[in-house]
């Protein structure tokens, strides 16, 4: 039972504004409150929390969401600070860092001048790079790089993703980025296996669509986007500039560590526009998924019929695919620093919803948020895993700690403390302790990261893997 103690330190973070249609109030009443993890382990009872709770439990400091139905906004609504130290709130108008949700906004944008004809799907992108091109090699000699692949993650390009810049650091430019030079903070984009072959995530690629879209067009990408995609799709309170203009700064919500600390300076600013620089919030991200649903404002239905079809591993162009018990989605989440979001949508019966938070530890709050309204709109996806918890013996786990590192420098550690594994994403302070379901599989009971499973790679060195990452021991 909740003390009024409790009670009266969460009512603060349960300030809200919202926008609804006619009778949602209850149903967000209901999601709200039916938050879920979205592991239970067997045997244990079900708890259930609100957003507020798990806001504090997280210590996230803000979220802001929208459910979508039938071609409008259900309701939308704010929870917590967008700065705890103004003491601003969030509104539905408050803007978050999409980080990767940018990617499907870019791909619009790119697929919008293959409709104008400036663009095609299936060149090799150097034909119309101008101001920098993809160094030739063994790889792309007879299989370059398309639009088409780059979209789809299967271009053969390297760098996952990008960690910002803090405040007063200098910005590179865009061709220093594509070419890892300093004072680019990220390795170089390069093609190291062959493109078409596989999946595998790269914001390094959506970088090079940028150059593409600025060497056509003449312009910066942020400038082509919000014309030809935010402007007609109403997008009020988006912006791929970074930092975001002086008449939008008071909206943008300030980042916070997956401990809580304020990141230094408020944000990291993010140069890679396509990738990572979309800053935006759940509403306008709802007029993406209406034009995805029912396409028209910006992109013809052939066009956004290409972006759902699946090209490899459930990827289609600039977004991940899924068919649960027959009823077909689209979705992306984001990762920036101090900032996790998620999208999801089905393509038929017009339901979707978006979640933003300005916390690293926020993507598992976003995910129990979308399994509250999954549950209570009946979706097939988002239901709870049940999972069986095992014994590891003590010097099993004392083997997997260490530092491991991929091969774009993301570097994770692994500790045992009081008996438990844990996994930190060291970049992004975000650690989790990890229950184990098989001598060398792990889970983390919250969510808030992936599956993690420890192996031997080809020379002996002991790697880890999961959410897509593959990591070896480094130390």
């Amino acid at each position: 039972m909740r003390t009024a103690n409790r009670l009266s330190l969460l009512l603060p973070i349960l300030f809200v504004s919202s926008v609804f249609c006619q009778n949602a109030a209850v149903n967000v009443a209901l999601v709200e409150t039916g938050l879920t993890p979205r592991i239970h382990i067997k045997g244990q009872p079900q708890e259930k929390w609100t957003v507020a709770e798990r806001l504090a439990h997280y210590h996230v400091p803000g979220a802001s969401a929208a459910f979508v139905s039938d071609g409008k906004i259900e309701w939308a609504k704010g929870y917590g600070y967008s700065s705890r130290e103004e003491q601003k709130l969030v509104t539905p108008e408050i803007m978050f860092q999409a980080a990767s949700i940018s990617k499907p906004v870019a791909a619009m944008t790119a697929l919008r001048l293959v409709e104008l004809g400036k663009l095609s799907l299936d060149e090799d992108v150097n034909v119309k790079l101008r101001s920098w091109k993809i160094p030739a090699n063994d790889f792309t000699r007879d299989n370059p790089v398309t639009l088409r692949k780059i979209l789809s993650h299967t271009a053969g390009l390297t760098v996952h993703g990008f960690p910002g810049y803090a405040e007063g650091e200098p910005l590179p430019t865009l061709i220093q980025i594509l070419d890892g030079r300093k004072p680019a903070n990220s390795p170089p984009v390069r093609v190291d296996i062959a493109p078409g072959k596989q999946m595998r995530y790269a914001g390094g690629g959506y970088e090079v669509m940028q150059q593409l879209i600025e060497d056509v067009t003449g312009r910066p990408f942020a400038a082509v986007a919000q014309g030809l995609v935010l402007d007609p799709l109403g997008m009020k309170h988006s912006t791929y500039r970074q930092p975001p203009p002086e008449s939008l700064r008071p909206l943008a919500a300030s980042a916070y560590q997956a401990d809580g600390q304020p990141i230094p300076g408020k944000y990291h600013i993010y140069p890679e526009d396509a990738a990572a620089g979309l800053w935006t919030t759940p509403s306008d991200l709802a007029q993406v998924i209406f034009e995805i649903q029912r396409p028209g404002r910006v992109l013809k239905p052939e066009t956004v019929e290409q972006m759902l079809t699946p090209v490899l591993d459930h990827w289609g162009l600039g977004l991940q695919l899924q068919d649960t018990d027959g009823q077909k989605s689209f979705s992306h989440g984001g990762s920036n620093a101090g900032f996790e979001c998620l999208l999801f949508a089905y393509r038929q019966g017009g339901q979707g919803a978006v979640v933003m938070t300005n916390g690293d530890a926020g993507s598992e709050l976003a995910s129990e948020i979308l399994a509250s309204i999954a549950a209570l709109d009946h979706w097939p996806d988002f239901k709870p895993v049940e999972k069986d918890a095992v014994v590891v013996k003590p010097d099993v786990l004392s083997s997997y700690t260490g530092h491991y590192q991929t091969a774009d420098g993301f570097v994770i550690e692994v500790t045992v403390e009081g008996g438990k594994l844990y996994v930190e994403a060291v970049a992004h302070h975000l650690k989790a302790a990890l229950l184990p379901e098989s001598e060398t599989s792990f889970f983390d009971p919250n969510g808030a990261i992936p599956d993690v499973h420890f192996s031997r790679a080809s020379d002996g060195t002991l790697q880890l893997s999961g959410g897509g990452l593959t990591a070896k021991r480094v130390k």
